[in-house]
């Protein structure tokens, strides 16, 4: 079954911002990379390190992912087989940006007007 997205080539401008959310936009595939650069290489791993992740939308990433060169997939033939993700070096080049993002949001949260569930901080 084909792996079709709807944004994937959506970029009339030619910009490099839409052309980078293009490739790792979303909600979970930055915190899939993040993952995999940390040596969390399992499905199961996974999925018990983003648990708010279905199991079929964690397929979708991982396939999008693989399919754009950002990691690979490699099957062990033992039985039962295993599978492991890695960065692939185009996938590794992402790492300064999403370090940056996750600065930024930790010092966000530090100075965060907004309590764990996103209510406004009485002064």
């Amino acid at each position: 079954m084909e792996n079709r997205r709807k944004n994937k080539n959506f970029n009339p401008n030619n910009c490099g911002v839409t052309h980078f959310l293009n490739r790792i936009g979303g909600k979970w595939k930055v915190l899939v990379i993040y993952a995999v650069s940390k040596n969390v290489n399992r499905f199961s791993s996974l999925q018990r390190l983003i648990p708010d992740i279905s199991k079929q939308m964690l397929v979708n990433q991982l396939r999008e992912l693989e399919e754009d060169k950002i990691i690979d997939r490699t099957i062990f033939p033992e039985i039962p087989p295993r599978v492991e993700y890695a960065l692939t070096e185009y996938g590794a080049s992402l790492m300064p940006v999403i370090n940056v993002i996750q600065q930024w949001g930790e010092n966000d949260l530090k100075n965060s007007r907004c309590d764990v569930l996103g209510n406004l901080k009485q002064s």
